[in-house]
């Protein structure tokens, strides 16, 4: 069963696909490999220019995906307790 993301409607995750893992628009295009072409230099054209079902708005939200994910989260830690 595919489920779109809530906020990022090209993100799919299905456990049928992939191990569950984010991909463009179920294409079997993993947001991690989006990621990893760009930060080994490709750039959005060439990625483009390589997958060519892929569409300029899909490499935008893998990483506004990326950035969403790894946002910051504050976690309370427990009061040091006195010796």
């Amino acid at each position: 069963m595919e489920i779109r993301h809530y906020q990022f409607d090209r993100i799919t995750l299905d456990p049928e696909k992939c191990f569950g893992k984010p991909c463009i628009r179920g294409l079997r295009i993993l947001v991690a490999s989006i990621l990893s072409y760009l930060s080994s230099g490709m750039s959005i054209d060439d990625i483009l220019k390589e997958w060519p079902e892929l569409e300029r708005e899909d490499i935008y939200q893998a990483l506004g995906y990326a950035a969403w994910a790894m946002e910051e989260r504050v976690i309370p830690l427990e009061e040091p307790v006195a010796k």
